[in-house]
């Protein structure tokens, strides 16, 4: 079979095997991005690892940026320490950070010694910060100049450092004074239509814009959605400039945390999950969930053992038990989400459970009513029998309320007692709503089981 008649990912794994790094990089080159990722994917965890050891350093740290991250984790700790050091130093300092934080300890600091000093007291810095604050999103490539310089000295350290500077993401030089306090910003535009005698401080705005290094994933957003600025300087406590934190970063761990909520919810613990990891990993993570998840099933299932004469009497209730369980399934959901966004937003406090409640009463009401005028038709136009649709949409219109109130204070109370609400409160619910559906259409259909059987 001739190279032209290859797929990109037959392509790749034949020039890994063959040991062409230079065939490597060309072809990952030429392909966008997405095709990039699915040729690389496909290698398995021994071929990525030897294709990073194929690539020149700068070109496999943009091979390590772009993998799935648990993918580019396991390729570089797979490697020898020289190899990994030099491309974990080619990174931008946050990713760096990043995968160094993602290492097993031994591994992390045998890389950390192999990078320059400065380099390694930078990756320890940011390493200290939380992932979901402005120190641990920020990035230290950044131009910063000192108040007493001219606009001549800082075009020739541009000038000086081109090749060094040309990764940089430069919208704004930074300008701080001898104890590294930020007091000003420097536009590209003003420094380079200024005369070069002119000092720094008589052309830069002064008083900037700037976050703190504590400042949590929330305020962040909430300050991009304020400004239009692609980037913003962040301080310490004491107002030294220690790095800065691009937009790109907060929509990205935005995104992340989003996709965390929604595997936590689906019952994927403990990280990321990828099919090209181990198979006993991906079971047990999955498996921690839907074992709990099938003992509360087993108590939902017991209502319907304990009703089983009148199910058997009123057939039609078997149609109707799994309509009631899953609209009221997803009208709690709702209040779920509602209760997760604001608890996101800092709106409401973990211990405002009362404020919550009282919030959906009125929507479970509301809704409630209309779900259950609504199946009740369908009951009575069904089976012509006005009784069986008092019961079923009587139990549609109570459970619906029942669910809005556990679905919008539960995640106020599992995070108060210092659980995961986005793990946690679908298991509840699903219990909860399954258990009081079943038990109200059943419970119903007792009481006027004459009704519906004459």
């Amino acid at each position: 079979m001739t190279e032209d008649l290859l797929t990109h990912d037959e392509q790749l794994e034949h020039l890994v095997d063959g040991g062409d790094g230079e065939g490597c990089s060309a072809l990952l080159e030429s392909l966008d991005a997405p095709d990039a990722v699915h040729a690389v994917s496909s290698l398995g965890e021994d071929g990525r690892a030897r294709l990073l050891t194929l690539l020149d350093p700068e070109t496999a740290a943009d091979v390590v940026e772009q993998m799935p991250w648990p993918q580019a984790v396991t390729a570089v700790s797979m490697l020898d320490v020289t190899a990994a050091a030099a491309i974990v130093n080619e990174l931008p300092s946050d990713k760096r950070a990043d995968m160094i934080g993602a290492l097993d300890e031994d591994a992390a600091a045998a890389i950390v010694a192999e990078l320059a000093h400065e380099d390694a007291a930078d990756v320890r810095r940011l390493t200290g910060y939380a992932g979901d604050v402005a120190g641990g999103l920020m990035v230290t490539e950044y131009l910063e100049y000192s108040v007493s310089a001219t606009i001549g000295e800082v075009i020739a350290d541009l000038g000086e450092n081109a090749e060094r500077y040309a990764d940089y993401e430069i919208q704004y030089g930074y300008v701080t004074d001898e104890s590294g306090q930020l007091v000003g910003v420097l536009r590209m535009r003003d420094l380079l239509l200024s005369p070069r005698s002119r000092a720094v401080r008589a052309v830069m705005i002064p008083s900037p814009e700037s976050v703190l290094d504590t400042s949590p994933l929330a305020e962040l957003v909430t300050f991009f959605d304020d400004h239009g600025y692609f980037g913003v300087p962040v301080v310490d406590s004491a107002g030294r400039l220690c790095g800065v934190v691009r937009r790109s970063a907060i929509e990205a761990a935005v995104a992340e945390d989003r996709d965390g909520v929604y595997r936590r919810s689906q019952g994927i613990v403990g990280g990321e999950e990828l099919r090209s990891m181990p198979i006993l990993v991906r079971s047990r993570r999955r498996l921690s969930w839907l074992s709990v998840n099938i003992v509360l099933n087993i108590f939902a299932a017991s209502i319907i053992a304990m009703h089983q004469d009148t199910l058997e009497a009123v057939i039609a209730l078997a149609v109707f038990l799994p309509i009631i369980s899953d609209m009221s399934g997803c009208s709690g959901n709702q209040a779920v989400a509602v209760s997760m966004r604001e608890l996101t937003l800092g709106v409401i406090r973990p211990r405002e459970i009362g404020r919550a409640v009282l919030g959906e009463l009125s929507m479970g009401l509301l809704n409630g009513f209309v779900l259950g005028l609504l199946i009740g038709l369908v009951a009575l136009a069904w089976k012509g029998n006005p009784a069986l649709g008092l019961v079923v949409g009587g139990a549609l219109m109570l459970n619906t309320l029942i669910a809005v109130l556990v679905g919008g204070s539960v995640p106020l109370l599992l995070k108060r007692l210092g659980f995961d609400p986005a793990l946690a409160a679908g298991p509840i619910l699903t219990t909860v709503t399954d258990m009081c559906g079943f038990m109200l259409v059943l419970t119903f259909a007792s009481l006027a089981l004459p009704a519906l059987t004459g």
